[in-house]
């Protein structure tokens, strides 16, 4: 069992393997020039859009909504169960309403639009919004500019046509109108345009045409009502203080003042309209009810008049008059009730809590009612008619006064009504733009440029499988014989050399070899501990054979075995290269050699091997070539004359250096191995993953071939990189 320390430590650095922000960093700073770069542009591209950006303006203003008073004349008690104090999300909805914003449409013809023909241009250079100089008022159904000045009165097309672009053009003084470029309409500027079938129909009003064509559009008043609700705002100030703020914005100041203005004006309109509304509602049923009233109580009188002549009636008591005056005082309550309960039905269901206190309040008066009429019933009877005739008369009588009362009331109130919402501020535009906000544009540009970019860096990072550090070869057990850095020496070399070959149109450039053009390269010092640890890996060989392979093309074999080669070479060693890869090898470059007689000829019999066998400049350093293109190349390798050769090479050399071709591409890396002492696989630097150099050594294996390592290619100093060019005196010293 481990111990408490040791779990600590591994669950640890398994964190660390997950999440290695030393890493991370070290990414960011390798590509630091491109997410500054690219952080700078954005910026760039950033402030650019803010200058070039249309300025966007703000008209605001101020409204206040004040709770309802005084109510219905008359009807204190029901006009307390019925206030209610407005909702601010209420009237905010009522102000965006299609009511509200469809008269704003109406009144300042927004549903017509001029703006001249041009081709779009971006921002403050455009002009989508015309502004008609020297006048006071924008021109919404119209333009204005130094030349032009076109305002249109009507203009009526089919609803299928509507939003759809018209060009309006001046044709020698007359006016006309095309559509998909045919002609609809043409005549007089002050008489209106026709269409043949009726349906398009335009007025125009001043008419003094410029050098160039109008687009005219009429909009849906859906489309501009939508238009408008995007560019209002309106939200209460504060918590339930009825003061509700409203704000406008566009690229057009007297615009925008103009709609925001229309905007208050209508919704203060209608609340005006519809509190009017209500009173003469009330107004008309008390109109119907007067008469009525009138008749019942001139009824009433006669016949309390005919019976007191027919019985000589006297003057009731003061028991008697008490219980009329209660009766009467019941009755007046309960028309008065029926007045309210018919008012009340018009709004409410008979679920309403005002609704029912009415119902409840008529009950009570009822039941009072009914005990009153118990007391008439012991009277005697004479005094029970003259008591209900001078109830009906003096009940009738007070309902006609208190409706006349209520009439006069509602007719004053009608034509002082001001409803309970006023303007508090007018619409003023702001000096400056509130849209584009220069600076704010800037920072949010660079920090967008910033994070696309490092999260570009760590995506890639995160994409990219490639070895980038020995230890990642050697947790998978495989040993790493040589970390070879990136020779900056031998990338100029390769750029003088692509350059000399697009010049000369030549696939035969020699390469200079690194070990005789910079012998000091960190590269070369790399192979010369890679020659070292050499020593000692095939002091156990069977034979003197090398081979040395790789997974993938374009891992630096060929660069890896002629330096490597030289390197041998120049302490002494009797070195001979030969170059199996009979497919698209290219070691001759480096020998200055043509490559047309090699290994290929040897193997088909076409050549001996003195024929084959080339001494290079550098002195213990021979070349066999691998010759002409053979279209059988794994089966010459598998011919015994190539067996035979490493034999021959094998008594007269030190070392024998085979370059093959990538394991994971084709077969003949297998072959040769059969044959090699001691086999070693190129890898690249970021290229070549784990995974793919585990299948390279499997399938090795799986042919018989033992390798006995890896030598990794072209390791570039980064920040992320702990090992950087220095890596390789670390597992130099290790092998040897």
């Amino acid at each position: 069992m481990s111990s408490p320390q040791t779990s600590h430590s591994g669950r640890l650095n398994q964190l660390n393997d997950e999440i290695d922000f030393q890493h991370l960093w070290g990414l960011v700073v390798d590509a630091r020039w491109l997410i500054v770069g690219t952080t700078l542009l954005a910026l760039a591209l950033g402030l650019l859009y803010g200058f070039i950006a249309t300025p966007i303006y703000k008209a605001d203003g101020l409204l206040q909504v004040e709770t309802k008073v005084g109510g219905m004349p008359g009807f204190g008690e029901l006009n307390e169960i019925l206030m209610q104090e407005s909702s601010s999300e209420a009237e905010v909805q009522l102000i965006q309403s299609r009511m509200v914003l469809g008269q704003v449409v109406d009144q300042l013809h927004m549903d017509i639009a001029v703006i001249p023909d041009r081709l779009p241009i971006i921002g403050r250079f455009g002009s989508p919004e015309p502004v008609a100089e020297g006048v006071p008022v924008p021109l919404f159904s119209g333009y204005r500019d130094s030349e032009t000045y076109v305002t249109v009165n009507h203009f009526n097309v089919p609803d299928s046509l509507q939003d759809e672009p018209f060009i309006l053009k001046n044709e020698d003084g007359i006016a006309a109108l095309y559509f998909d470029d045919e002609l609809v309409a043409k005549g007089v500027a002050d008489e209106p345009l026709r269409s043949e079938d009726g349906r398009i129909h335009l007025e125009l009003g001043e008419w003094q045409p410029g050098e160039e064509n109008l687009v005219l559009t009429k909009y849906s008043i859906l489309t501009v009502i939508n238009s408008i609700r995007n560019n209002l705002v309106v939200g209460e100030v504060g918590k339930q203080t009825g003061i509700l703020n409203i704000s406008y914005t566009g690229s057009n100041r007297n615009r925008i003042q103009a709609i925001l203005d229309a905007v208050s004006q209508n919704y203060v309109l209608q609340n005006i309209q519809r509190t009017a509304e209500e009173a003469e509602k009330s107004l008309e049923f008390l109109d119907e009810q007067l008469p009525e009233i009138k008749g019942v109580l001139t009824s009433a009188e006669e016949k309390l008049n005919a019976y007191r002549l027919e019985s000589e009636s006297v003057d009731l008591s003061l028991e008697t008059r008490s219980v009329l005056e209660r009766l009467v005082s019941i009755e007046a309550k309960l028309n008065e009730l029926k007045i309210k309960e018919s008012e009340v039905s018009a709004r409410f269901t008979r679920e309403h809590p005002a609704y029912r206190t009415l119902l409840q309040q008529r009950r009570s008066l009822e039941t009072e009612k009914a005990e009153i009429n118990k007391q008439i019933n012991e009277l005697p009877e004479t005094q029970q008619e003259i008591l209900r005739l001078m109830r009906d008369v003096e009940v009738n009588q007070q309902i006609y006064v208190a409706l006349l009362n209520k009439v006069q009331e509602l007719r004053i109130m009608k034509a002082s009504t001001v409803g309970n919402v006023r303007v508090i501020d007018s619409a003023l535009v702001q000096p400056e733009p509130v849209k584009p906000k220069k600076a704010l544009i800037g920072v949010l540009a660079a920090m967008l440029g910033l994070i696309m970019s490092g999260g570009y860096v760590l995506i890639r990072a995160a994409f990219n499988r490639g070895v980038e550090t020995p230890d990642q070869l050697e947790e998978q057990g495989i040993s790493v014989y040589a970390a070879i850095p990136l020779s900056e020496s031998q990338q100029k070399l390769d750029r003088v050399v692509d350059a000399l070959r697009r010049r000369k149109r030549s696939k035969h450039e020699p390469i200079p070899l690194l070990a005789e053009k910079d012998p000091a390269d960190l590269a070369i010092e790399a192979l010369r501990s890679l020659r070292t640890s050499l020593h000692f890996a095939m002091m156990e060989a069977d034979n003197k054979v090398l081979m040395i392979s790789g997974p993938s093309p374009g891992v630096g074999k060929s660069f890896v075995t002629a330096n490597l080669a030289a390197v041998l070479a120049q302490v002494g060693q009797r070195v001979v290269v030969v170059d199996a890869d009979m497919r698209k090898g290219h070691l001759h470059r480096y020998f200055e050699n043509d490559g047309q007689t090699g290994l290929s000829s040897f193997l088909s019999g076409q050549a001996d091997l003195d024929q084959v066998l080339v001494q290079t400049k550098e002195e213990n350093l021979s070349f066999i070539s691998r010759g002409q293109i053979p279209p059988n190349p794994a089966e010459l390798l598998m011919h015994k004359r190539f067996g035979e050769l490493m034999d021959k090479l094998s008594e007269q050399f030190d070392l024998v250096l085979v370059d093959t071709p990538p394991i994971l591409a084709v077969t003949d890396a297998a072959i040769v191995g059969q044959l090699a002492g001691t086999s070693l696989i190129v890898a690249r630097y970021g290229q070549n993953s784990v995974k793919e150099i585990d299948v390279t050594i499997n399938r090795f294996e799986q042919n018989k071939v033992t390798i006995k390592g890896a030598i990794l290619n072209c390791i570039e100093r980064r920040a992320s990189n702990e090992y950087g060019y220095y890596s390789y005196y670390k597992y130099s010293s290790d092998k040897s």
